[in-house]
């Protein structure tokens, strides 16, 4: 009913329409967002781990642990590869993938890891799958001819991430 409201509202008074070209409008596009979320769900691996026979919690709050730690490892493995999709799909062009033709088999490889880390609980998938996205961090930042750092991240798990240096 709102929207026939607004649809009727429109037809008199005629507002102007936004529109937008492309996913990301003016070309905003940074990795970090899918290094976090990978990186997330290591941590949240080492969450699941941690819990494992561990005493006193009672069996309800370890299920709900155990879930709330499960959704959250599976939706940020779906928003790392999201991200990745996002940037490799909008943002890198011809040029790119001809000077890193490496691109397209790096993204195929985030997209099998993610896959992997929400299947399993598997910490070295799960850093495998920081790490191929750091490669492709550091791909971008190339292709913006930004200089990169590695650093451990501030918080757990602590693995390293790629930078900008700006």
């Amino acid at each position: 009913m709102f929207y026939q409201v607004l649809a009727q509202l429109d037809n008199m008074v005629h507002f102007p329409r936004a529109q937008a070209h492309c996913d990301v409008p003016c070309g905003i596009y940074d990795p970090i967002t899918a290094q976090i979320a990978a990186l997330t769900v290591v941590r949240m691996v080492d969450l699941i781990k941690d819990i494992e026979g561990k005493e006193p919690l009672s069996k309800s709050d370890y299920h709900n642990s155990l879930s709330r730690y499960i959704t959250v490892k599976e939706e940020h493995a779906e928003k790392a590869k999201h991200e990745i999709r996002v940037i490799w799909g909008d943002y890198f062009k011809a040029q790119h993938l001809e000077k890193f033709p490496q691109t397209n088999e790096l993204v195929h490889k985030i997209m099998e890891l993610g896959s992997k880390a929400r299947q399993t609980t598997d910490r070295k998938i799960a850093e495998q799958f920081v790490e191929a996205i750091n490669e492709f961090a550091q791909i971008f930042w190339e292709t913006k001819g930004i200089q990169t750092k590695r650093a451990k991240a501030p918080y757990a798990p602590a693995l390293e991430l790629v930078y900008p240096i700006l």
